[in-house]
């Protein structure tokens, strides 16, 4: 009979195995559940708000080894600030350059974890053709097996600030730094 601590170190030994060997998750980031929005100061007068309303990519989870990366790009043309006049002039050549640069593109090269949950993502956001490096924080993440896509799905919020000049786009009269929220669903790829 063996003894139960010794049990206990022999399962502990065969998840440890069975977690290393498990494969990294791809996830597809799911469009009409992610929406990256901005928002910068208007002249001290009030915040004025965007959102991109189209958003492909993947996201891989390597929950055992507790690392991932991701890989996200933003149709830079769906720009929304709810505001057909707004709209059209933020697409211009002056502001977001649309006509040159229709995507935005952030690459995540390390899921940051603490306490076995993706806290963190430090990656590159090409922006106007300009790449720098950018921190996501990430205040939520959380995991389900979907009832109706009877598949896993994972959400997130995240959450930046960038310096708009460091990218290029210097239209006056918004303030130089810009707040990311972005909520983001992916959904687990078939295996």
């Amino acid at each position: 009979m063996t003894s139960r601590p010794l049990q206990t170190a022999l399962m502990g030994a065969a998840l440890a195995i069975l977690c290393r060997d498990a494969p990294a998750q791809q996830y597809q980031i799911d469009p009409g559940h992610t929406s990256p929005n901005f928002e910068a100061d208007h002249m001290g007068l009030s915040i004025t708000r965007g959102k991109f309303t189209k958003t492909t990519g993947s996201v891989t989870l390597d929950r055992a080894a507790q690392t991932g990366h991701a890989d996200i790009v933003i149709d830079a043309t769906s720009l929304d600030f709810g505001n057909a006049i707004l709209n059209a002039r933020a697409r211009e050549a002056d502001m977001f350059d649309t006509g040159q640069f229709p995507t935005i593109a952030y690459h995540g090269k390390a899921i940051e974890f603490a306490g076995g949950q993706p806290v963190a993502v430090d990656g590159e956001l090409t922006l106007l053709g300009v790449t720098r490096p950018v921190r996501l924080t990430l205040s939520h993440f959380k995991c389900i097996d979907h009832p109706r896509l009877k598949r896993e799905v994972c959400g997130a919020e995240a959450s930046a600030r960038i310096n708009r000049l460091h990218f290029g786009l210097r239209y006056p009269p918004y303030a130089p730094e810009v707040k990311l929220a972005i909520q983001i669903e992916a959904i687990k790829s078939n295996d």
